[in-house]
């Protein structure tokens, strides 16, 4: 019997709306729209949280960020502690006899004993920090830190000035694809794309003449991160192990409105990322900062050109993939399976409530409900204290009015949830006030 393989493909900063087949009108996006019309686009889709590092813990260990033990965005300094030891996917699927690789943005940890070849990978390309200059591959953010290099084979520091990293990540996937095609896999893609710097081919750039200087370049960002996407389905295609392998896409949180986005000294908010209309944006745990575009196609096994729209994390992607390959349950993890939800394209067969934290922010999800406290739009913006926001999010995705006045039973219902959970760890709002 021929064993199912595992690709899983990330973006960075990718928005609700940047994506055709969820709505995106200006920015082209073929090969997203590809694995969508063969699998099941998730319409409430989450992350576990509106920054990078958390999102990514939680995607690799199905635990919630506070479980994980990855609350904030990670520094790229040289020997920066990162994910603590515990079992991950690719050290799960390690142990069912997988080959496991990851091409791009790791973001876990850059200290020895907190790479990838710690936490399960058995091959590892690409950077270790949040973000690299793409063609130099150089970190450069950070107060009082000088420049660093950070690009990887494996442990091994290497070079390859002047290439987009895009492409580089995409041409280590596909060849990795390759070279597995006879024994099971794990490949994972966290692209860097379309995370700030700036940057794109002229050719990319070109695709979009009419659009606004900002929303072009990231338009052409998205096509380069696009394109890589079809060489990964194209070389599962060629290997002929497309109906044996589940394929799942995301972003790790909604588009970035920091003002370093632009390399040009100006002081000033970015916009060229689209929450397809969703209120808030990374940093926020209104849905635009983390309610993200996914898709998951396995061919003969889920519907395809489906769509599931019931609410669903980050964290429920590895007990799924357990599942899917016959591996042994995660008992330890937060997340919950949803494959036979999937193959249904049914509710769940339990209701749960979704919780987030950041800072003074928290935020609660049960059905249509959501409750938002102490939020802030955007990363860097001010936290309203004083506020929290009572949303229905099937007549009200934009989360535009608080109902909190008109349906008080449910708004206290969830913030009771809301700090029970919060006492359950070590939540401590006073450093963000």
């Amino acid at each position: 019997m021929t064993r199912l393989n595992v690709v899983v493909i990330y973006a960075d900063d990718l928005g609700y709306g940047d994506v055709g087949c969820f709505g995106g009108d200006d920015v082209r996006t073929p090969h997203l729209d590809r694995l969508a019309a063969r699998g099941v686009r998730l319409t409430n889709w989450y992350s576990n949280s509106l920054v990078c590092s958390p999102s990514r813990a939680a995607l690799l260990t199905g635990r919630h960020p506070v479980h994980a033990g990855v609350q904030e965005i990670l520094g790229g300094k040289r020997g920066t502690a990162g994910l603590p030891a515990q079992p991950t996917l690719a050290s799960r699927l390690q142990d069912e006899g997988y080959r496991t690789g990851i091409f791009g943005k790791w973001h876990l940890g850059t200290g020895s004993g907190y790479r990838p070849l710690d936490r399960g990978f058995a091959q590892h390309f690409g950077f270790l920090a949040g973000c690299v200059d793409y063609y130099s591959h150089i970190f450069y953010w950070g107060q009082n830190q000088n420049p660093v290099h950070d690009l990887w084979d494996d442990e091994r520091e290497v070079y390859d000035n002047g290439r987009y990293l895009t492409e580089v990540i995409a041409e280590k996937a596909v060849s990795f694809i390759a070279d597995s095609a006879a024994e099971p896999f794990l490949c994972y893609v966290p692209f860097n794309a379309p995370h700030y710097p700036m940057h794109a081919p002229k050719e990319y750039v070109d695709r979009f003449p009419d659009l606004p200087d900002d929303r072009r370049i990231m338009a052409a960002m998205i096509a380069a991160m696009d394109d890589g996407v079809g060489r990964i389905l194209d070389a599962l295609d060629e290997a002929g192990i497309a109906d044996h392998t589940i394929v799942f896409f995301s972003s790790d949180n909604g588009p970035s409105t920091e003002s370093r986005n632009w390399l040009n000294g100006e002081e000033i908010d970015y916009q060229g990322g689209s929450t397809g209309g969703l209120r808030g944006n990374k940093g926020s745990l209104f849905d635009g900062g983390i309610r993200v575009p996914a898709i998951i196609s396995w061919p003969g096994n889920l519907p395809q050109g489906a769509e599931w729209a019931e609410p669903g994390a980050m964290m429920d992607i590895l007990p799924t993939v357990l599942e899917a390959v016959g591996a042994p349950a995660a008992h330890e993890a937060d997340g919950t399976s949803v494959l036979a939800a999937l193959r249904g394209l049914e509710p769940l067969p339990v209701e749960r409530t979704l919780f987030w934290e950041y800072g003074p922010q928290l935020a609660a999800r049960r059905g249509p409900w959501k409750l938002t406290t102490s939020p802030r739009e955007h990363l860097g913006g001010p936290f309203i204290l004083s506020t929290s926001v009572l949303a229905n999010l099937d007549e009200d995705p934009a989360e535009a009015v608080d109902l909190s006045a008109q349906h008080p039973e449910i708004a206290a219902a969830l913030r009771a949830e809301l700090e029970a959970w919060a006492r359950t760890f070590d939540w401590d709002p006073s450093p963000w006030l």
